[in-house]
């Protein structure tokens, strides 16, 4: 895939700074015991809907709480104030913004680590377990695989802010977009063969992919014209499977459609264009049908018992 010259709007500070592992024993300092951490997330940020998901594909609603946050942060920095407190009681006069997710230690008062792809693996290794309703979502030689659909729903971030960008010009927006539909075109190849991204069985990389096409549908499109939107959409098997999970209870129930709207319109710096009148899926429709069933009898197919 060609590379493209990425011009992205300015993005609030981030704190990379906390990067605490789960271990496996009390030798790795921190380790696996019930209801000791907490997980401090605000629905409308991508990183945090993906562990939210995580966290209920798992089961781990008694075992480590979580707190949820405004879908605006209220600090003028971009931060949470319900978080300050924990960025300083980790990091003296910490000079960023206290933003989620957040794993915190309970015991310590302190922050674990703030880096999604680390509290991803460490809850599904660490505090996932084997029970036989809840999906391997990190199967023992997928690694490479899952970090390479990782890799391409970054890019349908990238290249769909591009595309969409009314400073950039026409070009680059046009560059832009054939390569964000090259990447749904192999995506689209591969869900008309099976019904998840890697195989037949749910996986992490497709709690990534489903929340990349909810910030496509949801947040990218309104800065994209009428006839680029409808080619995005013209990719039935993909968004057919993204239906497919927004009616599974582990997904649908986390998605806050006003809270996206809000937290895109409190950061956008940019222009609505035709796009955004021409809705891909009707998700709140596909929510209702997920609050419609039991969480703790969903099958990892999105099947229910």
């Amino acid at each position: 895939m060609p590379s493209t010259p990425l011009t992205t709007v300015p993005s609030l500070p981030s704190s990379r700074s906390f990067r605490g592992r789960i271990g496996c024993d009390a030798n790795s300092g921190y380790y696996a015991v019930p209801r000791r951490y907490r997980l401090h997330l605000s629905l409308s940020c991508p990183n945090c809907l993906q562990v939210a998901i995580t966290h209920s594909l798992l089961g781990l609603e008694d075992t480590l709480p979580v707190v949820l946050l405004p879908a605006i942060p209220d600090r003028p920095d971009g931060g949470h104030s319900a978080l300050r407190s924990l960025y300083e009681a980790s990091s003296h006069r910490h000079p960023g913004p206290a933003v989620a997710p957040v794993l915190s230690d309970s015991w310590t008062g302190r922050i674990v680590t703030t880096h999604s792809s680390h509290i991803l693996r460490d809850l599904a290794r660490r505090f996932g377990g084997d029970a036989p309703d809840r999906p391997l979502l990190y199967p023992q030689g997928a690694e490479k695989e899952t970090e390479a659909v990782e890799r391409l729903c970054d890019r349908i971030d990238d290249v769909a802010q591009v595309a969409g960008q009314a400073d950039t010009d026409d070009a680059a927006r046009h560059t832009a977009l054939g390569s964000l539909l090259r990447v749904l075109g192999s995506l689209e190849w591969r869900l008309a063969h099976q019904n998840f991204v890697l195989g037949d069985e749910m996986t992490a990389a497709d709690v990534r992919l489903w929340v990349a096409l909810v910030q496509l549908d949801t947040v990218h499109r309104l800065h994209l014209d009428a006839a680029a939107v409808h080619r995005i959409a013209d990719h039935p098997h993909l968004w057919s499977y993204a239906r497919r999970l927004a009616a599974h209870p582990a997904f649908g129930r986390h998605l806050d459609l006003d809270g996206i709207t809000h937290r895109h319109h409190a950061r956008c710096q940019g222009l609505e264009a035709a796009g955004a009148a021409v809705q891909i899926l009707d998700w709140a429709v596909h929510i209702a049908e997920s609050t419609a069933v039991r969480p703790a009898r969903a099958g990892t197919d999105g099947s229910t018992a």
